[in-house]
């Protein structure tokens, strides 16, 4: 089985390597057993159901809430040659009856349902298909304990009750520990594996600013995006007026941005949606509305321009950045206007003590002084031994003193005001300040006026909110956010407890440090190679009415930059490429390649020489694919085209003189044309692409 799973994933969709857990997930599958997939966003969930359903001789039915996502889904399938549709309230009745008949004639390999449309047709025309597995995308929307809950997802268990001998896959890229188990009671999943996958997303760096004004922070950020000019981002927002507002002001300094939000029309939102995916508007300012049904592996950069609700919802959304492992950016901004703005949607709302946790545990990560994905993956049960390197903090880490003094002064100061006042009016007291309100209240005439007047009002609220984190003292929002002493907080006024608080980093004072991302390593890209290929790409995407990164991905397109492929094999071995994807696009890809290579420098050795150096050596072809990092496939493509060049290679060992025969029949049959694709499927799948490619170099050098 490890075989034919390698094969697909390297034929079809072009990748010589499973990510992790891929493999045993899939393997799981074909046994016929529940999964409950948990794998963060851009982390290959869907490879673990699409494989399986290559495999097995029926139908598999994909459930997902998000309509755009299906489509962008099943255009990627198809491009890939794979028989897909999705059956959705967007279709028109005759193509529904399209859809219907497909799928019952055996004409479907998956089939997209939204949840509605499942349990409106799972008594009719359903029952009719050799269903073989069934996934359930975004299962979070199962639990009410998910952050999207959706009613209609808790009637799926009498769906999933109506298929005992078929598995069941529950995949979802966010689910805390009380949600992981409702989703399994929910769905009816039986003895099901949990598999978490690694969340560590190292290509993302990670960026928190504090308490910007409004007027700075759209300065800031016109400046993060000119440094960034044609690339693909979002910003989101907290409310429908901040979209509009951020928006305009982007547009009104000649950036290409649109607005969404959930009180435009579908169609509104849709041409939006459609135009971000299609690389027509470059940057989406967005309530968190936005994104579920993205795909888009392009995404560079995600600024948060308020506080997110919880880190489920953080982790989610800035996980749509650098779906291709590219490096990309994040960034988060924050006050406490958005807290309090929070605590109180909270208050009206339900599960408010859960909320307001989730709420208070966002906060301590944008307020955090040590490493942020050391936190962000603790929060998802994930422990990283060392700091990451790549977020503000470790950027720039904050050194720490004996903070005792100073807490003393500030705790002597809510004392003495009562415990009665906000953050403002304590700092303006330990300053000094000469203000209605403090006149108003007598404050003047306290011992604590004026004891702090040589730190800053910024330095002032930094001290105070790591006094809040350690415990010292507690907001109360309920009572205007009123500050109150803990009893560790009595303690260290008292003098029975010494804290240690960190130095405060002015944002100013951040200097950046080249960021060390440890994902993707590619070659030398040239860049001039890569816009031309991105041109190609583009024009290509517009003819046939799809997003260019269904086309190629960014990171695919880098490595021909980088690797400059001028032959079938040379190309088929780029990462992203599968044999559908190079005998529809390779020729285009590799006439632009040729082209730059008549003008350009040299290239630098073939690919097929540093196999053919390695073949001379004694290794056989899997050991210099896994010397390489390449699948066998690609290395007996390389062998191939030696053998055909002349060089000495003894290939026919590796086929035997019965494979070769019937490629020979079939080679014959579909007019000798050199397309391996057609041939392994009149041979029922049963030859391997690598052994159909032997037999016709045999076949056309031995006549």
């Amino acid at each position: 089985m490890t075989n034919q799973t390698n094969t697909i994933l390297k034929n079809v969709f072009g990748y010589d390597n499973f990510r992790p857990l891929q493999e045993e997930i899939i393997n799981r599958t074909l046994e016929g057993k529940d999964s409950f997939v948990l794998m963060p966003t851009g982390g290959g969930k869907s490879m673990c159901f699409q494989i399986p359903a290559l495999i097995f001789n029926g139908i598999t039915i994909v459930v997902s809430p998000l309509i755009s996502l299906m489509k962008d889904q099943v255009q990627a399938l198809k491009s890939n040659g794979i028989k897909a549709d999705f059956f959705n309230s967007s279709i028109s009745v005759e193509e529904e009856n399209n859809v219907i008949n497909k799928a019952i004639n055996g004409e479907l390999q998956l089939l997209y349902l939204s949840p509605e449309k499942l349990i409106t047709v799972s008594n009719s025309w359903l029952k009719q298909l050799n269903i073989k597995l069934v996934a359930i995308d975004e299962a979070h929307c199962v639990s009410m304990w998910g952050h999207d809950f959706r009613p209609e997802y808790t009637q799926l268990k009498i769906f999933r009750n109506s298929l005992p001998n078929v598995p069941f896959m529950a995949l979802t890229a966010t689910a805390d520990k009380s949600a992981r188990k409702d989703i399994e009671a929910q769905l009816g999943l039986r003895n099901s594996k949990l598999f978490i996958s690694s969340f560590d997303r190292k290509n993302l760096s990670i960026e928190v600013r504090g308490q910007v004004t409004k007027k700075k922070k759209l300065q800031e950020i016109i400046t993060f995006i000119k440094r960034r000019k044609n690339e693909s981002g979002i910003i989101y927002c907290l409310s429908r007026k901040n979209t509009e507002e951020v928006a305009n002001y982007l547009q009104g300094e000649g950036h290409n941005v649109a607005f969404y939000h959930a009180g435009m029309s579908n169609e509104e939102r849709e041409k939006t949606q459609t135009d971000f995916i299609n690389d027509e508007t470059k940057i989406i300012v967005a309530t968190i509305a936005f994104g579920m049904g993205i795909d888009k592996s392009n995404v560079r950069f995600v600024i948060h321009y308020n506080l997110p609700k919880n880190l489920e919802g953080y982790y989610q959304e800035i996980g749509r950045a650098g779906r291709d492992g590219l490096p990309s950016e994040t960034m988060l901004y924050y006050n406490m206007r958005d807290f309090v703005l929070y605590s109180q949607f909270a208050d009206d709302g339900a599960n408010t003590a859960m909320q307001k946790e989730k709420l208070n545990r966002m906060l301590q990560f944008a307020e955090a002084k040590s490493c942020r994905r050391k936190i962000l993956l603790s929060y998802f049960g994930e422990h990283l031994t060392e700091n990451c390197g790549n977020c503000d903090v470790c950027e720039n880490p904050p050194k720490d003193f004996d903070g005792t003094i100073l807490s003393q002064k500030a705790l002597s100061g809510i004392a003495r005001m009562k415990e009665k006042d906000g953050i403002t009016m304590l700092i303006n007291v330990l300053r000094g300040s000469n203000n209605a309100d403090i006149h108003s209240n007598q404050y003047f005439n306290l011992k604590t006026y004026g004891i702090g007047k040589e730190i800053s009002f910024f330095d002032w609220r930094d001290y105070v909110i790591q006094m809040a984190n350690q415990g010292l003292i507690e907001i109360m929002y309920a009572e205007n956010s009123a500050l109150k002493i803990t009893p560790i907080g009595w303690q260290v006024l008292k003098g029975q407890k010494k804290i240690r608080l960190t130095t405060p980093i002015s944002p100013n004072d951040k200097k950046k440090k080249q960021k060390i991302v440890k994902t993707t390593v590619l070659g030398d890209v040239n860049n001039d190679l890569f816009t031309a290929l991105k041109k190609l790409r583009h024009s290509i995407a517009k003819e046939e009415n799809m997003p260019a990164y269904i086309v190629f991905n960014d990171k695919t397109l880098k490595l021909m930059a980088s690797e400059q492929p001028t032959t079938e094999n040379e190309f088929l071995a780029i990462s992203g490429v599968g044999m559908s994807k190079m005998e529809k696009y390779g020729d285009d890809f590799m006439n632009v390649i040729r082209e730059f290579n008549n003008v350009a420098k040299p290239r630098k050795t073939p690919t097929t020489q540093k196999t053919f150096d390695l073949y001379k050596q004694g290794l056989n072809p899997k050991e210099i694919a896994e010397k390489r990092e390449l699948s066998v496939t690609t290395i007996f493509s390389h062998l191939s085209q030696l053998y055909s060049e002349g060089k000495d290679i003894n290939l026919e060992k590796y086929v035997s003189e019965e494979i070769i025969d019937k490629v020979r029949i079939v080679f014959n049959q579909l007019n000798r044309k050199q397309e391996l694709k057609p041939i392994y499927e009149k041979l029922n799948e049963e030859v391997s692409y690598s052994q159909i490619r032997i037999g016709i170099t045999l076949i056309l050098k031995n006549e």
